[in-house]
């Protein structure tokens, strides 16, 4: 069995992949380019991919009909085509469960980051901006009996409010389609509106998925509701936001700050507004990056890969 390996993972998957096929990793730090890619598929039974590859029909016209499998290094899938998947037998898995804590973690170190106005504050630091104690100067928003917005209350938004819930004291609001009883009974979590969540939320934490209806979420008709002093925060997607409009939000005093780990484009470009101005806090997309949630990405990842390549079920199926 063959397969392409779009980026170097974790040893722990690596070793377990080359037990049971014969690589070929793509070494490079950036991704492979498309053509790059749709040659290096080719005649492979399996690929590894990043959220960075498109999958769609050119990529399993490229592959070819023996590809069995696609395993995504991701708990998103929205940059495969499942739908075409399936149509043509090709089984996709993604990784979800193990980077819930870390990406929950991140979330509320964006929280406490932005609201107590961290960033800015060292940057003037290093830049020897810092003269003396002021008692005007750096003032940020408590966290403690606030109420947060979570948009998404899956594992990574339970989670999420969990921490702010038993660690500040906080008020849980959240919007979703599916009613989560589990943190209605733990968090006392009310389940409101989109529209009630911002105009009543301190804090709106992202944890949706990227579809139709959540790309572009976020744009200027919603920062127009909420708080002044509200504090925004994406650790999903970056589409599900507007970056200009975010920009704008934060410029005018809209809202109090931002603090992202997506962007829209990843990387986000190096002239983009968000990165002037000193109440957004931007992260290169670490959410998982712990060592524990990387390598448990990996094995599951390993483990898709392989038990597509048997013709097993793969222990994290998407379709």
């Amino acid at each position: 069995m063959k397969v392409f390996i779009t980026r170097r993972i974790p040893e722990i998957g690596l070793n377990k992949i080359a037990m049971a096929a014969d690589i070929d990793l793509w070494e490079e730090q950036l991704p492979p380019p498309r053509a790059e890619l749709l040659r290096r598929i080719a005649g492979c039974h399996g690929v590894l991919t990043l959220l960075t590859e498109t999958v769609d029909a050119e990529f399993f016209d490229a592959a070819g009909e023996q590809l069995k499998v696609v395993s995504n290094f991701a708990v998103g899938y929205n940059n495969i085509d499942v739908a075409e998947a399936t149509r043509r037998g090709v089984r996709i898995g993604n990784t979800p469960g193990v980077l819930t804590d870390a990406t929950a973690d991140m979330a509320v170190t964006l929280m406490l980051t932005a609201a107590r106005r961290i960033v800015e504050s060292v940057d003037d630091v290093r830049a020897g901006k810092w003269k003396t104690w002021e008692p005007l100067g750096y003032i940020g928003q408590d966290l403690i009996g606030r109420t947060l917005g979570i948009v998404g209350m899956g594992r990574i938004g339970t989670a999420v409010a969990r921490r702010c819930h038993f660690g500040w004291q906080m008020n849980i609001l959240y919007h979703d389609r599916h009613t989560n009883e589990e943190a209605e009974r733990e968090l006392n979590a009310r389940q409101v509106s989109l529209d009630e969540l911002l105009t009543q939320s301190d804090f709106v934490s992202i944890h949706t998925d990227l579809n139709e209806t959540t790309r572009g979420m976020f744009h200027a008709g919603a920062f127009e509701k909420m708080k002044p002093t509200a504090i925004f925060v994406n650790t999903a997607r970056g589409p599900i936001h507007c970056e200009s409009d975010l920009a704008e939000a934060l410029r005018s005093g809209q809202i109090f700050a931002a603090g992202l780990d997506v962007t829209d484009p990843e990387p986000i470009a190096p002239d983009s507004p968000l990165l002037a101005l000193p109440n957004c806090t931007v992260c290169p997309h670490i959410a998982s990056a712990t060592v524990a949630s990387r390598n448990g990405m990996a094995e599951i990842a390993a483990d898709n890969l392989i038990a597509g390549l048997r013709g097993e079920p793969l222990r994290c199926p998407v379709n």
